[in-house]
């Protein structure tokens, strides 16, 4: 790992401005729709967009690590997300602002997975939980740290600042990575599974416009339920090809390791939660207690704090200590913050939001490393970057979809369709912040059946570096099913 310290290190810093670019937009999100005279549930689209191209790159992304060098694909995508900013610093209509916001999108859903194989490609199994716990540090703190910088920058500057912190910080280091970035792992040459990429990508982006419109229109008229079904079909038939096609978008077998699917679906609703708990802070502070954008993104200060100090010793722990009790122990302590949050009355002040948000937060940094860590830890090695694709992609889907969801809540109580005697946004944050809760208590009971048992790693002749002369290319999944009868 020593060699490649610096490339990780400049690897690390993109994925560290590509996530924190996902919530950086969240407190600008009341000013965006004054300015652009949007509703919730469109504004809610400058997080959403850029979740959903994530989620559709990542899974590509598989397949670009295997055919292209880590300098090649790091620059490209690099350039493209530095593109997106200029794009976005500059639009003058809301359209162009998605259009600027999904190419940076596009750029960052190539950094994300690419900064987590080479950590697990480079380092001993007793070493991951250290090695990614750095990553975290970078991962997790991005997505908290997004809306207090945000915030302090709203103070003082337009919106349109937010895309300028960025740029120039990519720039630099895009330039620091043409020069010195060393490239990590071989390519084997392997199709592109391009109808897999059309039907993950048609059904993914239907489901997730039929979520956004419940706030406007009933769930079930056609606008709501056409698309979700259409959606839901294109998805179940992706989901088939993917098993039967010998080059898939995304390697399914994965799916046959019990320990990656806990860990993977306790990471998921624990999407859910923050990445909607990073909208609905800003809706709560700004438009039900009327504070500033700069308070909005304080109220996340504490938590971004927790995560700096906690996520590198979060990895430690899991190589060194009984990683099921701090898991279980993480999901207890965000529970309770949730309760807490979800009791949040008119007269509430602002010290008792950050009072939950921060013990929320705790309890989450306890968790995501260590179970991510796990996930990727108990496939055999050739799996890994498939096992990478997989977990990042439905992470994504589920912060997309989460997002859409608990807004979903909020907007219908505050459409007028119920009436209540207390501000009916703050009604919807409540039951967003209940439904919090219920998730990870579902996430205590997965959680209550992790353990290590690490799978034998599966080499044969499928998984050789091939000969590059010879221009052959790698076994797909029919090569490895063998190995599973």
């Amino acid at each position: 790992m020593n060699k490649n310290r610096f490339s990780f290190a400049l690897i690390m810093v993109g994925a560290f401005l590509s996530v924190l670019n996902q919530t950086l937009m969240s407190t600008a999100l009341p000013g965006i729709m004054r300015a652009f005279h949007i509703t919730t549930a469109q504004g809610q689209w400058l997080n959403n967009g850029y979740l959903l191209i994530n989620a559709l790159m990542i899974p590509t992304t598989a397949y670009l690590i295997k055919r292209f060098t880590t300098r090649q694909l790091y620059l490209t995508a690099s350039l493209i997300f530095i593109v997106g900013s200029l794009i976005g610093a500059i639009a003058t209509v809301y359209p162009v602002l998605i259009v600027g916001r999904m190419i940076q999108a596009l750029g960052a859903g190539i950094v994300i997975p690419l900064v987590n194989v080479v950590v697990m490609m480079s380092t001993k199994p007793t070493e991951r939980g250290a090695a990614m716990g750095v990553v975290g540090l970078a991962l997790n703190l991005a997505p908290v740290l997004g809306p207090t910088v945000s915030g302090v920058i709203l103070v003082k500057l337009s919106w349109r600042y937010l895309f300028g912190l960025t740029l120039p910080l990519m720039l630099l280091d895009a330039l620091l990575a043409w020069r010195f970035l060393k490239d990590v792992g071989e390519q084997h040459q392997q199709p592109l599974d391009r109808k897999g990429l059309v039907l993950s990508g048609l059904g993914l982006a239907l489901a997730l416009y039929s979520f956004s419109n419940v706030g406007e229109t009933a769930f079930l008229s056609l606008k709501g339920i056409v698309p979700l079904v259409v959606g839901a079909v294109l998805l179940a038939w992706f989901v088939k090809c993917q098993w039967t096609r010998d080059y898939p978008l995304l390697n399914l077998h994965v799916f046959r390791y019990r320990q990656f699917n806990l860990p993977l679906i306790i990471n998921m609703l624990l999407m859910v939660t923050m990445y909607g708990n990073s909208v609905i802070i800003p809706v709560l502070v700004q438009n039900v207690f009327h504070r500033s954008a700069v308070i909005s993104g304080l109220t996340l200060l504490p938590g971004s704090v927790l995560t700096a100090i906690i996520s590198p010793l979060s990895g430690r722990f899991y190589d060194r200590y009984n990683f099921r009790r701090m898991v279980i122990s993480g999901l207890c302590i965000d529970m309770t913050g949730s309760l807490l949050l979800s009791s949040t009355g008119p007269g509430a002040s602002i010290g008792f939001v950050i009072l939950g948000q921060t013990i929320r937060q705790l309890g989450l940094v306890l968790v995501l490393i260590p179970i991510q860590t796990h996930a990727w830890s108990m496939l055999p090695t050739p799996m890994i970057p498939d096992g990478v694709a997989v977990y990042n992609t439905l992470r994504q889907v589920a912060a997309s979809f989460g997002t859409a969801l608990l807004v979903a809540i909020i907007s219908i109580t505050a459409s007028g369709q119920f009436h209540w005697s207390m501000n009916s946004q703050l009604v919807g944050i409540k039951f967003s912040y209940l439904s919090s809760t219920l998730m990870v208590g579902i996430c205590v009971i997965l959680g209550l059946q992790l353990h290590k048992s690490y799978a034998e790693p599966i080499v044969t002749e499928h998984y050789a570096t091939p000969d590059p002369s010879e221009k052959k290319v790698t076994p797909g999944v029919r090569g490895l099913t063998s190995h599973f009868k």
